[in-house]
């Protein structure tokens, strides 16, 4: 069974919005459904995806958290069911990085996802993100500049033809910078929106670099560094 750390963080709370909880493992759901209700949500608590689809086709729901460990996940691989016509946005807890089997059977929309082992920060923080909604550039959209594009919907990036091989941490970031082009971010405001919480000067810039590598590679560079500051996305002298 995965460990689980508890904290919680004072500055992520919830304001009574509407939560289901898909979990099959017991442990994980009543860590998520205690932590949860601590941090002012209101929780609907389910353990299969089945019953979860039914959930919300019948009640209104505004963030989903499903933990990709469902006892009925592989019976689903293949199969045609319903597809749930407004769906709100959805977090994903899993072991691995692949998230494509489960993209379909909740129909499109806002996603993202932590993994495992559990942080609770770091839940708490992706469940503030995809609550704001209405947020332009949210998680799950798609998002361009340039030659440059993000397909929010199959988590993949592109520069011009070249598909680039992305790890979530990277893609997360990608995202953050294409979402505020010509705008200086923080490492500070970089690593609570990659990682939930703050990770260090080191671990921003080391990510930041690999990044820098794989979409400046033989193209014009769009991801700069403003010295003191932070970093920013764009064409220089352009916006």
């Amino acid at each position: 069974m995965n460990a689980h750390t508890t904290e919680q963080p004072s500055s992520v709370r919830g304001a009574g919005q509407r939560v289901l909880i898909v979990a099959g493992e017991p442990g994980v759901a009543e860590l998520l459904a205690t932590t949860l209700e601590l941090a002012g949500y209101r929780i609907g608590l389910t353990g299969s995806l089945a019953e979860a689809l039914a959930r919300l086709d019948a009640h209104r729901f505004d963030l989903v958290v499903a933990d990709t460990a469902l006892p009925d996940l592989a019976a689903v691989d293949g199969e045609r069911r319903p597809v749930v016509a407004r769906r709100p946005p959805v977090l994903y807890l899993t072991a691995c990085d692949s998230l494509g089997r489960l993209l379909p059977e909740l129909g499109p929309g806002e996603t993202d996802y932590v993994t495992k082992p559990l942080r609770v920060a770091e839940v708490l923080a992706r469940m503030q993100v995809l609550l704001r909604g209405t947020v332009p550039g949210g998680p799950g959209r798609s998002l361009c500049y340039d030659d440059l594009a993000l397909d929010g919907t199959l988590c993949r990036a592109r520069r011009g033809c070249r598909p680039l091989d992305l790890t979530p941490a990277e893609y997360r970031l990608l995202h953050h910078l294409l979402a505020n082009a010509h705008r200086v971010l923080s490492k500070e405001q970089i690593g609570r929106y990659v990682w939930g919480d703050f990770h260090g000067d080191n671990a921003i810039e080391q990510l930041v670099s690999r990044l820098r590598r794989k979409v400046d590679r033989d193209a014009p560079a769009l991801i700069h560094t403003r010295r003191g500051f932070g970093y920013w996305l764009g064409r220089e002298g352009a916006g």
